[in-house]
């Protein structure tokens, strides 16, 4: 027996008996082939911003068809004002953000949210004129919308009509 265990032939039979093992176990264990992208509730985040800053904090009222709300936090921009970060993976599986401060000067916190100062255009969208931006070498569109009191940005890799659904769902809260 113990020739067996020793040389080549010994180490031959280990590697085969772990591989079966491997491949018996990858045979057995159940895999979804299902996409899981996890669903963080932002309502908690959203309430605990509008107790942090002075102006009425916007939010959807709806999140879009088919989107999934996959990430939000509070944070600190310049000069020390709070930025709230809303983060999607829309319908077509592309990444969107909705960002609003009141950080300034407001032009400063869009062009850092957007990731560029160019404007390629605007949109109307519910009565408001958004500026669009694009970054050609992020694929980084954005819709920027100053208002007085704060600065919305929504930004990231979704297409036009995508961001302009996000924004559409905007209201302000009370």
């Amino acid at each position: 027996m113990r020739r067996f265990t020793e040389g080549f032939w010994g180490y031959a039979v280990a590697l085969f008996v772990c591989v079966a093992a491997a491949a018996l176990f990858l045979l057995v264990t159940p895999q979804s082939r299902e996409e899981h992208i996890p669903k963080l509730d932002y309502s908690i985040t959203v309430a605990n911003f509008g107790h942090s800053v002075p102006y009425k904090v916007w939010a959807p009222t709806k999140d879009p068809a088919g989107w999934v709300p996959n990430s939000n936090r509070i944070a600190k921009g310049a000069n020390g004002a709070q930025v709230l970060y809303l983060g999607y993976a829309t319908a077509k599986r592309q990444h969107a953000m909705f960002v609003q401060s009141d950080e300034k000067p407001a032009a400063d916190f869009a062009n850092r949210m957007a990731n560029s100062d160019k404007s390629v255009g605007t949109a109307q969208i519910n009565g408001a004129t958004w500026d669009k931006r694009f970054r050609e070498d992020k694929n980084q569109r954005s819709l920027v919308l100053t208002r007085p009191d704060v600065t919305l940005v929504i930004t990231g890799t979704a297409d036009w009509p995508e961001l302009t659904d996000l924004a559409t769902a905007l209201q302000p809260r009370s």
